[in-house]
């Protein structure tokens, strides 16, 4: 089977001689979308999804709606911007959560779903770009609770008890028909950036501490939005942004980055360890309670997954933007981590990609053992 992400678009199933067959599998046409906009929509599937064998569900998140001005497409756009959970079976969407309806700031929904045991439910958690942390049954897609794991978070004023969030109307960047030159609308700044308060490095979850390690950063944006039109293989944004560093009174200390312990029952950061630069690499736990990450600085860490005390790091030349893995080989467990700086933060990152452009490039595999005590 093959299926949309976005309503209007029509789904198949596939026979036994690989046939196209109409499964019915599709949106209501213009219910959430208007006129034709649906149509190049947006809300790819970019980051991938994951399978969990407990409740026979995948997860993919979304990407953001286009165009990006918001006021072109009135409603909800289903299904960007959300976690969509398939059955498997028969590629029917089981359950949706959407964290951002009608976005208005390029806040994907991307990011991983990872599912957790807790309380006797099976849940599941989100950092989402947009700023806030999630937890959704993972069953049903019943919002369990929500809160901001970045310390900057002002383009809504919270969630309300189904998750949905209030909007701020003031940091909805403006209508450009409703300028004077028809051309601009009214800037608005607005935290996070849409390059997120998470975006694509994976977060880390140890069932040994039951806290999410959440590779998050603090950055703002002046974003407005301009008319647009589509036209196949160009960039289809209608809109202008400058990305900003955020103001050290804001977040409690000058810096980008930081890895943070999550605890999904309260909410609330256990520990950090900030960092100058952004984090764009993913974390990963392992059952002898340490968490890895690395830094665009060059820096692979490792630190107590409990305290959060620092216990080791290696400089390996080069930023990392990759997550490290591991695994056991001969009896012995090793981690390793890709290195090499690049990607979307020294390309769009605005004042950020101008306070990094010193950190070095290159590319590299690093492999270390773990010792015993």
């Amino acid at each position: 089977w093959v299926r949309p992400t976005i309503e209007g678009h029509m789904g198949y199933k596939f026979d036994e001689s690989g046939n196209k067959v109409d499964n019915g599998i599709s949106g209501t046409t213009n219910a959430t979308w208007q006129g034709d906009l649906w149509k190049t929509g947006g809300a790819a599937t970019w980051l991938g999804g994951t399978f969990d064998a407990k409740t026979g569900l995948a997860y993919f998140g979304t990407g953001n709606p286009a165009p990006w001005n918001s006021h072109l497409r009135p409603g909800d756009n289903l299904y960007s911007c959300s976690t969509v959970a398939i059955d498997v079976a028969t590629g029917q969407i089981k359950w949706h959560f959407q964290g951002t309806p009608n976005d208005g700031w390029d806040y994907d929904g991307t990011n991983e779903f990872v599912t957790f045991d807790a309380g006797g439910k099976r849940l599941g958690g989100k950092a989402d770009r947009n700023g806030f942390f999630y937890v959704l049954d993972a069953n049903t897609g019943k919002f369990e609770r929500g809160f901001p794991f970045v310390k900057k978070l002002d383009w809504a004023k919270g969630l309300d008890e189904n998750g949905r969030p209030i909007y701020d109307p003031a940091k909805r960047p403006g209508d450009p028909t409703a300028s004077e030159d028809g051309k601009k609308g009214s800037v608005v700044h607005v935290s996070p950036s849409f390059l997120g308060g998470k975006n694509q490095m994976p977060m880390a979850y140890s069932p040994d501490t039951g806290l999410f390690y959440v590779p998050a950063n603090e950055w703002s944006m002046e974003i407005w939005n301009e008319p647009i039109t589509y036209k196949k293989g160009a960039a289809y944004l209608g809109a202008g942004f400058t990305i900003k560093t955020a103001d050290p009174k804001d977040i409690g200390g000058d810096y980008i980055g930081a890895l943070r312990a999550v605890d999904p029952k309260s909410g609330k950061v256990v520990w950090e360890i900030t960092n100058n630069a952004p984090l764009w690499g993913g974390a990963m736990t392992t059952k002898g309670g340490l968490v890895f990450w690395g830094t665009p600085e060059g820096f692979f860490k490792a630190a107590d997954a409990k305290t959060g005390k620092e216990l080791w790091s290696f400089q390996v030349g080069t930023g990392i933007v990759a997550p490290p893995i591991t695994w056991e080989q001969d009896g012995e467990q090793y981690v390793a981590v890709t290195a090499g700086w690049g990607g979307a933060v020294p390309l769009w990152g605005g004042d950020v990609a101008k306070k990094v452009s010193y950190l070095n490039q290159g590319g590299s595999m690093w492999v270390f053992k773990l010792m015993k005590d």
